[in-house]
C-alpha cells in the first residue's frame, strides 16, 4: 500500500513529484516576489506531490474518493502560512513539510463533513463527494483523510499531538455551535464570530504554529504567530462571506448569494436581521429565510449590496485585519513581515 509517511519522510517520490511540480493552485497575488516567493512555490509544490501520496490508498475507489476534493484545486490557505512562518527560522526543516500536509489533510477532511451537513452539491467547482456519491462515503472519507493525518501528526512528538487534538476540540466545537444556532438571548453576530473562530480561526492559527515551531523560532515568536493566524483566518472567512454577496460573476467559487438562497445567515445577514432601521425592512423580511424564489432571491441581493448592513460588516472584516496587522509588531522586519502584512490586505480587498 502507498501509505502517508511515503510523502512526507522523502518528502515525495519523485515519480509524484514529477507529476505535480507546481501547486493545484496558491492563495493569491500577496504572495512575494523573488527568493522568498520562489522558496515558497517550491515547498508548496512539495506539500502537494506529498498530499497526494497521502489520500493515495491501494484500494482505487477509496483513492478516487480521498483525492476528490484535493484534485478540485483550493487555496492551500493553510500550507502556505505554514511555509511562511517556517522562513523566520529554519524553513527546511523536514517536520515543517509534514506539518503543512497535517493541517491540510485536516482541511479537506472537515471539507467532506460540512458539505454532508450542508447538502452541497458542489464544491470548488466540482460535484461534491456527497452528490457524486452518498452521504456515507462523504462523511467515511473525511473520517480517512483525518486517520492519514493521524498518522503524519504521530511523527511529530506528543506536543504537537495535542496541539492538534485542542484545535480538532475546537473544529468540532464551533461545528457543533453553528449547527444548535445562538442560544436564546445569545447575541447571533458575536456567537457567529466565535463559531468562525473555532471552525476557521483555529486551524490557520495551528498552521502557523507548526510551521514556526518545527522551524525553530523563538516560543515568544510562535505565540504572536498563532494570534495572527487566527486573526487572519476568521479575516478570511469573512472575506469568504462578503464575496458570496458581491461577486457578480460567481468568481468565489459559488453562484452570487448562495448562502441567501440556502439560508445561510452569514455576517451581513445576522447583521441586518439585528437591526431596526425602517428603510431595511423589506431586507429583513427577505434574510430570514431560505429564498428558492428567483425573484426574491434577486431582490435580496440588490438590497444587500446597498445596505447598512454590508458596510457594517465590512468594516468588521477590516477590524479583523487590522487586529491581525497589529500582531505582527513581534515578527521581526524584513520580507516575511511584508509578506504577512500583504495578506493582511489581501484578505480585504480579494475578488476571488
Amino acid at each position: 500500500m502507498t501509505g502517508p509517511r511515503a510523502a512526507v519522510d522523502g518528502i515525495a517520490p519523485a515519480e509524484v513529484w514529477h507529476r505535480i511540480s507546481t501547486p493545484a493552485s496558491t492563495v493569491g497575488a500577496w504572495l512575494p516576489d523573488g527568493p522568498l516567493g520562489t522558496s515558497l512555490t517550491d515547498g508548496l509544490g512539495r506539500v502537494e506531490a506529498a498530499l497526494t501520496t497521502a489520500v493515495a490508498s491501494e484500494h482505487s475507489f477509496v483513492s478516487e474518493a480521498a483525492g476528490h476534493l484535493m484534485a478540485a484545486g483550493g487555496k492551500r490557505f493553510r500550507p502556505m502560512l505554514t511555509l511562511l512562518a517556517a522562513q523566520l527560522g529554519d524553513a527546511q526543516a523536514p517536520d515543517v513539510a509534514r506539518a503543512a500536509v497535517v493541517c491540510e489533510l485536516t482541511h479537506l477532511a472537515t471539507l467532506y463533513h460540512d458539505d454532508v451537513m450542508d447538502e452541497a452539491a458542489v464544491r470548488r467547482g466540482a460535484p461534491s463527494a456527497n452528490s457524486r456519491w452518498t452521504n456515507s462515503v462523504a462523511i467515511l472519507t473525511g473520517d480517512f483523510l483525518f486517520a492519514r493525518a493521524s498518522d503524519i501528526l504521530a511523527d511529530l512528538g506528543p506536543e504537537a499531538v495535542r496541539i492538534q487534538a485542542r484545535t480538532f476540540e475546537r473544529l468540532v466545537t464551533g461545528q457543533i455551535r453553528e449547527t444548535v444556532g445562538a442560544r436564546p438571548g445569545e447575541d447571533r453576530v458575536a456567537h457567529y464570530l466565535e463559531v468562525l473562530a473555532d471552525k476557521t480561526g483555529s486551524l490557520v492559527a495551528t498552521s502557523a504554529r507548526f510551521g514556526a515551531s518545527f522551524a525553530g523560532v523563538d516560543p515568544v515568536l510562535v505565540e504572536a504567530l498563532t494570534r495572527f493566524g487566527e486573526l487572519v483566518g476568521v479575516a478570511f472567512q469573512l472575506s469568504d462571506d462578503l464575496l458570496d454577496i458581491v461577486s457578480e460573476d460567481g468568481a468565489s467559487g459559488k453562484s452570487p448569494g448562495t448562502d441567501l438562497r440556502e439560508g445561510i445567515a452569514t455576517l451581513p445577514a445576522l447583521i441586518a436581521l439585528a437591526g431596526d432601521e425602517p428603510a431595511e425592512a423589506r431586507l429583513r423580511e427577505l434574510v430570514a429565510r431560505p429564498l428558492s424564489d428567483d425573484a426574491e432571491h434577486a431582490e435580496a441581493l440588490t438590497l444587500l449590496r446597498g445596505s447598512a448592513a454590508l458596510a457594517r460588516a465590512t468594516e468588521v472584516l477590516r477590524d479583523y485585519a487590522d487586529r491581525a496587522q497589529a500582531s505582527l509588531s513581534e515578527v521581526p522586519a524584513g520580507e516575511v513581515r511584508d509578506a504577512l502584512s500583504a495578506l493582511c490586505d489581501y484578505v480585504v480587498t480579494r475578488t476571488s
